[in-house]
């Protein structure tokens, strides 16, 4: 996916790669969540990813609308209330991706993979 940005002086492309980055960040500054989580190939195993690859845990589709569909797997903070971290969640980077790229988002799946305790 890369999504095109026409003007009067030309054309800006910008590669999923920094929406994936963005939305990481984003999420990773949210209370409660201890970072992104990442599939193994199979499927099975879930690996905390650290704040220096936290694109890892992105999904962003840009669809037909050009309008962008996120979705994140997250690992967080035992003891937190999960609805209202995935709430916030889904507000802050709807809000950060529109302000900072000019895009709409549609969407924003995020599916809490784990939980860490102490």
């Amino acid at each position: 996916m890369q999504a095109l940005i026409e003007n009067n002086l030309g054309d800006i492309t910008i590669a999923d790669r920094v929406f994936q980055y963005l939305v990481g960040v984003e999420t990773t500054n949210c209370f409660g969540v201890v970072g992104m989580a990442f599939r193994n190939k199979a499927g099975d195993i879930v690996k905390l990813i650290v704040k220096d690859s936290v694109d890892k845990g992105v999904l962003v589709k840009l669809n037909p609308e050009n309008k962008l569909e996120i979705e994140l797997h997250i690992i967080v903070e035992y003891g937190v209330n999960i609805p209202a971290i995935t709430k916030s969640i889904i507000n802050r980077v709807r809000y950060f991706i529109e302000t900072t790229t000019g895009f709409k988002v549609e969407n924003v799946l995020v599916v809490v993979d784990s939980v860490r305790t102490n």
